[in-house]
């Protein structure tokens, strides 16, 4: 098995939700048969989506090749960062580090192509909508992406800002209507793109027709450095596989 480096804290939640994804994933009858992980959570990284946009001049991404460097350090031979728009810097974080930081929205979109989508929904924050990380990476599979309007789309920056990052309950119909008119403008399925919004698959009910990243992302770690539970070979449900849209 390969030792995984993980670095986080982008947001705290959503790391530890990761590091039970990969629990829950592996294929392991004993402690001794999970994988090793390195993880280094720093909530102080600068604001991503922030910096993207230009609303800020913390650059994060000195701080993430500086945790980095350490985890190889200590052995770590693939790195992931359970952060959506962190992806925006992944290829100079792994040239800067020099070991391989796996890809979470090529995943994706490898998930979607095989499960035969043609058009996905995108609910994520400003800075991953705004720099095309998705909708270029669904483009090369040939898949359409669907985003919200400008109204569905602060109500997901409420839902990942002012509800999960600050620790208050969900707005669970807002993100159900989010949802809702992505399907009525033609998504066979919904890409849950941030992190932060894996937390609310995690503590509601939402059936069928999902992409949650994190889960991709934990699925291609625990493929890259342990062995994975066949029972998360696919990820996406019938109802998306068939076209039936979420709702």
């Amino acid at each position: 098995m390969k030792k995984l480096g993980v670095i986080g804290g982008l947001g705290p939640m959503a790391t530890a939700y990761f590091l039970q994804l990969i629990t829950q994933m592996s294929d392991a009858d004993t402690d001794q048969e999970h994988m090793e992980i390195l993880l280094h959570s720093n909530p102080r990284i600068p604001d991503r989506t922030r910096f993207i946009l230009g609303q800020s001049r913390e650059d994060p991404l000195p701080q993430m090749v500086e945790i980095g460097i350490d985890l190889r350090s200590q052995g770590a031979e693939m790195i992931a960062v359970p952060c959506v728009t962190a992806h925006y810097f992944r290829k100079r974080l792994e040239r800067e580090i020099g070991i391989p930081i796996l890809d979470a929205i090529r995943e994706t979109a490898l998930s979607l192509r095989a499960a035969g989508i043609r058009r996905a929904g995108i609910m994520g924050t400003d800075g991953t909508i705004e720099s095309g990380l998705f909708q270029r990476a669904l483009a090369e599979e040939g898949i359409t992406s669907v985003l919200p309007d400008r109204s569905g789309q602060q109500a997901v920056m409420d839902i990942i800002y002012k509800e999960v990052k600050a620790g208050r309950p969900v707005d669970f119909p807002a993100f159900r209507q989010v949802a809702r008119e992505l399907a009525d403008a033609g998504a066979q399925t919904v890409i849950l793109a941030c992190t932060e919004l894996s937390l609310v698959k995690r503590d509601f009910e939402l059936g069928d027709g999902f992409l949650d990243v994190m889960e991709v992302l934990a699925r291609k770690a625990v493929l890259t450095c342990g062995r994975l539970n066949p029972r998360y070979e696919c990820l996406l449900g019938v109802a998306s596989a068939s076209g039936e849209r979420p709702v």
